[in-house]
């Protein structure tokens, strides 16, 4: 039984070591293949989590299995702060996406989105120029409006306006609806002669296939509320890790205790 924590703990590292290993190299994968903004982005992120993986769980394995009680305390103070950051930005997640959500349109069976609705701090990360047409340009290079033009071109003005739209698609991939544009079909629209256009987002908008409306504050407002929807699931699976997290680290504090008792016992 005494030696029972230290078996948990190098199990469940050894397993974390042979996880790290296709992370890490997906990460480079991306890092020789990634042909998009989007791939590029993440490749970094992705060889991190792997390389960190790695060492994290290499520490635990030997701290554990040998017995080596400074590295089995170093993994510890990992995972403590590990805990830490996990909580706060739980707490985090759930607090910037507190607000925002779709105005419902009458008449319409998707929601319109306003970006002033969402949390000044996903505001901020959103007007940011160089963030922004990173995002632009995984939108573009997901064809998000492409399947969207696909997939409803045959529709007639009603059968639009009665699409249950993602919240993307309704701020990316078409005008708003108070600018008043005229259906031609899901991605050409026309501009109303001699109208006044208070809405930014009206003169945003482009038939051009890379334009649309990737340039206005709904697409904008269309991201975070994904963002939103994104996060709080994060959040939830974050409190699922806590725990067992936490798990883990009270099981690593008996096998610390092991090692120091049989190292007392050697001396």
């Amino acid at each position: 039984m005494v030696r029972f924590s230290n078996n948990v703990i190098g199990l469940l590292n050894f397993l974390t070591f042979l996880l790290s290993i296709p992370i890490l190299v997906g990460g480079v994968w991306l890092s020789k293949q990634g042909t998009t903004e989007c791939e590029r982005w993440l490749e970094k992120p992705v060889i991190a989590l792997g390389v960190f993986l790695m060492i994290v769980s290499l520490a635990g394995l030997i701290g554990a299995c040998c017995r080596v009680s400074w590295l089995l305390w170093l993994y510890l103070l990992v995972m403590f702060l590990l805990i830490v950051l996990l909580f706060a930005f739980t707490i985090f997640a759930f607090v910037v996406t507190n607000k925002g959500a779709g105005e419902t349109v009458s008449g319409r069976g998707y929601k319109e989105y306003r970006l002033g609705d969402y949390s000044n701090w996903l505001q901020k990360r959103v007007n940011n120029a160089n963030t922004w047409n990173r995002i632009k340009s995984c939108l573009q290079s997901g064809k998000v409006c492409t399947e969207f033009q696909t997939k409803f071109l045959n529709d007639t003005v009603n059968e639009f306006y009665s699409e249950n739209l993602s919240a993307i698609q309704s701020g990316c991939c078409k005008p708003a609806d108070e600018c008043h544009f005229t259906y031609e079909n899901s991605t050409s629209w026309t501009k109303p002669v001699n109208a006044t256009l208070d809405n930014p987002d009206c003169s945003a908008w482009d038939n051009n296939p890379d334009t649309l409306c990737f340039n206005c504050q709904s697409c904008k407002a269309g991201l975070l509320q994904n963002l939103k929807s994104d996060w709080k699931k994060v959040a939830i699976v974050n409190i699922v890790v806590l725990v067992f997290l936490i798990i883990i680290y009270s099981i690593g504090c008996c096998a610390f205790r092991n090692n120091r008792q049989e190292n007392w016992k050697r001396y």
